[in-house]
């Protein structure tokens, strides 16, 4: 008979994978890639997504990881900017085209219906090999063979056409930037990895990453965290390397074996997440962290307050002051506890110069 795990075991398991039970001991770089890469189209949230994650971060350690080429910002998942290692930006970037592809056309279909997509490619290409552009800036470049085409649509296109990575200044640790691309081939020194054929090693790879991070999950699940819909094959190809379980709903969940499923009475410390983070998006079933009447909250760039593991409170933060919103009623322990770790997160945003919180009342 198989077991059922209910809400809050799936929640501990998921915490525990994320470090978000025990901040983590590991260095940044092998966070990111035991993570998957975190979503991170809001260039400045990782670090909050980080911090809460691994103990003693440096967020400028961090950023000299970004500026010396050993991680790196690209659409990939869902077609949104994620920051992933380099390596897992080239061994991933192939099985991702398709789905990039479809998701363009499924917006651009029309303004794209006379273009040539590998002859687009090409010229992308072209224009972003040597040096990096904005998007915008390259559209208008490209303008001059497709003069019908908006330079908006063009830009977004080579996006999905052509490996890129986004340039530091963006992403460096308190540093603004403009979005420029360049190819990643010039990035990173090297060609992405080519399709690799019928047996679909990526995929596999992909389905055991994700469950190393995000399980028990559904083969739903896997799909909400990385766009892909043809992954059926790589699951039925490694199915028995894992172990099956049931939710409440029925649902049949895969996991590795050895990882950890913590006993779901484990405590789950306050945790602050930044705006759009992998523990929220990475699922198609978010019921183990979010209540239905907020889930719309995890795609607006909401920031989250985790408390005993879900989301109970949004925050904010300006002029170094952290202010939560309970979005449920909280206890006066609760709030305690919430007001300590927006003290250190205040700190932490404010390189120590500020350690001001404010703990908004719960609603009625």
């Amino acid at each position: 008979m198989t077991t059922v795990l209910d809400r809050r075991a799936l929640n501990r398991a998921a915490l525990a994978r994320q470090f978000l039970l025990t901040r983590a001991d590991v260095g940044a770089l092998d966070a990111v890639a035991h993570l998957g890469g975190l979503q991170a189209q809001e260039p400045q949230e990782p670090y909050t997504g980080l911090w809460s994650r691994l103990a003693g971060f440096d967020p400028g350690a961090f950023s000299d990881l970004l500026a010396a080429r050993r991680v790196v910002r690209t659409h990939l998942m869902r077609r949104t900017v994620h920051l992933v290692t380099a390596d897992d930006a080239l061994a991933w970037r192939s099985r991702h085209d398709a789905m990039l592809l479809q998701r363009l056309l499924g917006v651009y279909r029309a303004e794209l219906a006379d273009v040539d997509l590998g002859e687009l490619a090409a010229a992308g290409r072209e224009v972003l090999v040597a040096e990096p552009s904005t998007l915008p800036a390259a559209g208008r470049v490209l303008t001059g063979r497709w003069p019908d085409v908006p330079p908006h649509v063009l830009g977004e296109a080579v996006t999905c056409l052509v490996p890129l990575a986004q340039v530091p200044p963006r992403g460096l640790w308190r540093r603004a930037g403009p979005a420029s691309s360049v190819a990643m081939a010039t990035w990173l020194g090297r060609e992405v990895d080519p399709p690799d054929g019928s047996g679909d090693r990526v995929g596999q790879a992909l389905v055991l990453r994700y469950l190393a991070a995000y399980g028990p999950a559904a083969s739903a699940d896997l799909r909400a965290w990385s766009g892909l819909a043809g992954l059926p094959a790589a699951v039925a190809a490694v199915r028995d390397r894992l172990v099956a379980f049931r939710d409440e709903r029925g649902r049949e969940l895969l996991d590795l074996p050895d990882a950890p499923r913590p006993d779901p009475d484990t405590p789950a410390p306050v945790r602050f997440l930044p705006a759009f983070d992998n523990l929220v998006l990475g699922y198609d079933d978010r019921s183990r962290f979010i209540d239905d009447a907020h889930r719309g909250l995890s795609v607006s760039g909401t920031r989250f307050v985790l408390v005993d593991g879900r989301v109970a409170a949004s925050w904010t933060v300006a002029d170094d002051v952290v202010t939560v919103t309970p979005l449920r009623r909280v206890t006066r322990a609760e709030r305690t506890a919430v007001a300590e770790e927006g003290r250190a997160l205040a700190a932490f945003l404010s390189d120590g110069a500020g350690h001001r919180v404010r703990v908004a009342a719960s609603p009625r």
